[in-house]
């Protein structure tokens, strides 16, 4: 990071976030301390439901855990700063610090997207071969698709990181988004991105394309065994299985590829923070509520907690 510092002038950035309105700042403040502690409460209630009940001690639960625990990472890496920033003066953060961020991001973002494809694969085991998905998700499988996902977000991340600070930055400093992400820095470089811009492309592909191909490959082979199952009752029950996966995937992927696979020239500063905010705070807020609200398992879990007998439910 020393080596990095040299280069440039510049020691901080300014964040410039969403608007220089205080009464405005205000009312984002709250709407997005509100979204900030739902998303901790949902992520954290999941995580500990699924640590507390031997039941949800499957497969889908430990993807779904780790997912959890990512989202509120994820979050966590933002939305404090940025709550901090919309109602105080000072909106800086430190060459240092802005490192950080973006690199701690980048990793929590890119194992997120293989942890997905680490689910399509569950639910298509679970689905086409049931007889056999104790022995073929077995508790080895899984943790080493767990790590393997965060073997590659921790470096991937850092290929990204060296790429974008390796540039020299002298000036102006003002980052126009409400945290150090990558598009948004690489405009005050003062030297030619072109060859970031590519690197942007070609990472976008291995880590967004391919788990998404992996993803829409297994359920492709999901709803041929589906349209196999006789009774729609059945068919209704092992589609609503995947459901919840769908949306989530679709709610962080797209906006995903949208930001990071095409050329900076082209990039909107104000609708790189709203695809931000989707992929960033928003889809860590839903997540909870669509993983919860028709699981069955989730809610009798939570009822289970809270002590409330399953005949009250």
């Amino acid at each position: 990071i020393q080596s990095w510092k040299n280069q440039s002038s510049v020691t901080e950035f300014i964040l410039l976030g969403f608007s220089r309105n205080p009464r405005t700042n205000w009312i984002l403040f709250f709407l997005f301390l509100f979204l900030y502690l739902f998303t901790v409460l949902g992520n954290g209630l999941i995580v500990t439901l699924i640590r507390v009940d031997a039941r949800l001690h499957t497969p889908m639960y430990f993807f779904l855990s780790i997912l959890s625990l990512l989202d509120l990472s994820y979050a966590t890496t933002t939305v404090p700063q940025m709550l901090i920033h919309l109602v105080s003066k000072s909106k800086t953060i430190s060459y240092v610090g802005c490192v950080v961020q973006m690199y701690v991001f980048l990793t929590l973002g890119i194992t997120e997207t293989w942890i997905f494809a680490a689910m399509a694969y569950d639910r298509y085991v679970a689905i086409c071969y049931p007889l056999h998905y104790g022995v073929k998700m077995s508790q080895t499988l899984c943790v080493l698709l767990a790590v393997s996902s965060a073997l590659c977000g921790l470096t991937c991340a850092l290929v990204y990181t060296v790429f974008a600070m390796n540039l020299p930055y002298c000036g102006p400093n003002e980052i126009n988004h409400f945290f150090c992400e990558i598009p948004a820095v690489l405009k005050l470089a003062c030297a030619d991105t072109s060859l970031n811009d590519q690197v942007d492309f070609i990472l976008g592909f291995i880590l967004l394309l391919i788990p998404l191909s992996l993803i829409l490959a297994s359920y492709v082979c999901i709803f041929i065994a589906i349209l196999k199952i006789r009774s729609t009752q059945g068919r209704i029950k092992a589609f609503s299985t995947c459901a919840s996966h769908i949306t989530v995937v679709t709610m962080f992927c797209i906006p995903c590829m949208v930001m990071y696979m095409r050329p900076g020239s082209e990039a909107s500063p104000e609708d790189d923070k709203k695809l931000a905010l989707f992929y960033n705070v928003i889809s860590a807020f839903l997540n909870p509520i669509i993983y919860s609200l028709r699981n069955k398992d989730v809610k009798r879990a939570f009822f289970q907690l809270v002590g409330v007998s399953e005949d009250t439910q």
